[in-house]
């Protein structure tokens, strides 16, 4: 084996050994997508981060070894954050660094960097079932869906973590706004979005948000701009995706057609079950005239209207409460209802990377969550998402 593929093997086992995984796969599709990001030298260095932000003083106790000088080490560092392949977070002056998942992590800031090549490897990658499995088996999903404003009523004595303007007002400046890699990454093949035709759909805020202007992949805007931005949003139909924390450091906002978790979320035959959102939509069948509006709404395939019966029923595994089908029910025959268990999401991303660590699943608790999927195709007769 040559030394330099050795590098990217070693960095490779490091990531997946960390709270998000990276798993190996027979097509080494992961190796190329790190050889895509970091030389040979960076990523032997970033073998020597961890998920938790470490000052530098931390990482050259053990990278010193491949480098001459805390000032060299720093180079390296801040030419892979520059490159998307390590996060970067400054604190009183002092510079912070940690290893950062394939997704949500250097996936998305590649967005000035997307090239066909780099799209083949993470379609390859991404669509094998191991990266699928370790993706899904995190105690905690790293994102979750909130309603859109106008889905809410007084009733649903709604929290602040799960109200999408109270989320931006609570978040911490800057706040910045970016592409949506995923349109971006369609569009580059020749599919364009049907959703909608604007770019800028995403937001960052506090850290991230640094990180993103910081590496120009975006620019900043007030609050009120993404305020304004955000409403335009969810008149266009599109989900809200935070980050699943209190503490928002993004909110996606994402369609059926491109979104690589709503895509996901479309493969499986009970996606809820790995999905976080506290409301579900339910539907008044006396009330609903089957004009197909919430059908049409709906990202996910959760709402269907039967064409004999004209009515709409909500598939309960598969609606993500994301509220899109509750303005535009003509009848007012949709509505959101709070689950009876309300998930508090942590409150940093550290801790969450924290508890999915804690609860990180072995080759015994991957197995389980294939026979999960595969029970669960053949009861709801979904056998056909299996091949």
């Amino acid at each position: 084996m040559e030394k330099n593929e050795k590098v990217y093997i070693d960095l490779q086992r490091h990531i997946d050994s960390q709270a998000i995984g990276f798993p190996a796969t027979k097509k080494g599709s992961e190796l190329k997508i790190l050889k895509h990001i970091f030389s040979p030298k960076e990523a032997e260095v970033a073998a020597c981060l961890t998920y938790k932000l470490e000052p530098l003083e931390t990482v050259f106790e053990r990278a010193g070894h491949l480098v001459e000088s805390p000032e060299k080490l720093t180079e390296i560092l801040d030419a892979i954050e520059n490159k998307g392949g390590i996060e970067l977070e400054i604190k009183d002056g002092r510079k912070f660094y940690r290893n950062v998942p394939l997704v949500v992590g250097m996936y998305e800031f590649q967005l000035d960097r997307l090239t066909q090549k780099f799209i083949d490897d993470f379609d390859e990658y991404t669509s094998d079932k191991r990266f699928g499995i370790e993706f899904l088996s995190t105690k905690l999903p790293q994102m979750r869906t909130i309603p859109i404003a106008k889905s809410i009523q007084p009733q649903h004595h709604i929290s602040t973590f799960d109200e999408v303007t109270m989320l931006l007002q609570q978040a911490e400046a800057p706040f910045s706004i970016f592409e949506c890699i995923c349109r971006k990454k369609k569009a580059l093949t020749g599919d364009p979005c049907s959703a909608t035709k604007r770019k800028e759909t995403c937001f960052a805020a506090g850290g991230l948000a640094r990180a993103v202007l910081r590496n120009g992949i975006g620019r900043e805007i007030t609050l009120d701009e993404s305020l304004s931005i955000l409403d335009e949003n969810q008149k266009e139909g599109l989900v809200l995706q935070p980050s699943n924390t209190q503490k928002a450091e993004f909110i996606c906002s994402c369609c059926g057609c491109c979104c690589g978790m709503l895509n996901m979320h479309k493969g499986l035959p009970k996606p809820v079950d790995f999905w976080a959102s506290n409301f579900y939509a339910v539907v008044e069948t006396g009330a609903c005239n089957g004009c197909g509006n919430c059908e049409r709404r709906c990202q996910v395939g959760a709402a269907r209207v039967s064409k004999q019966k004209k009515k709409t029923s909500v598939d309960l595994n598969r609606c993500i409460g994301c509220g899109l089908c509750i303005p535009t029910c003509p009848q007012n025959a949709m509505s959101l209802k709070k689950r009876a268990d309300e998930v508090r999401p942590p409150q940093t991303r550290d801790d969450l990377y924290d508890i999915i660590m804690s609860h990180k699943k072995g080759s015994l608790g991957k197995l389980k969550i294939k026979g999960k999927i595969v029970i669960d195709a053949i009861r709801t007769g979904q056998t056909h998402l299996l091949r």
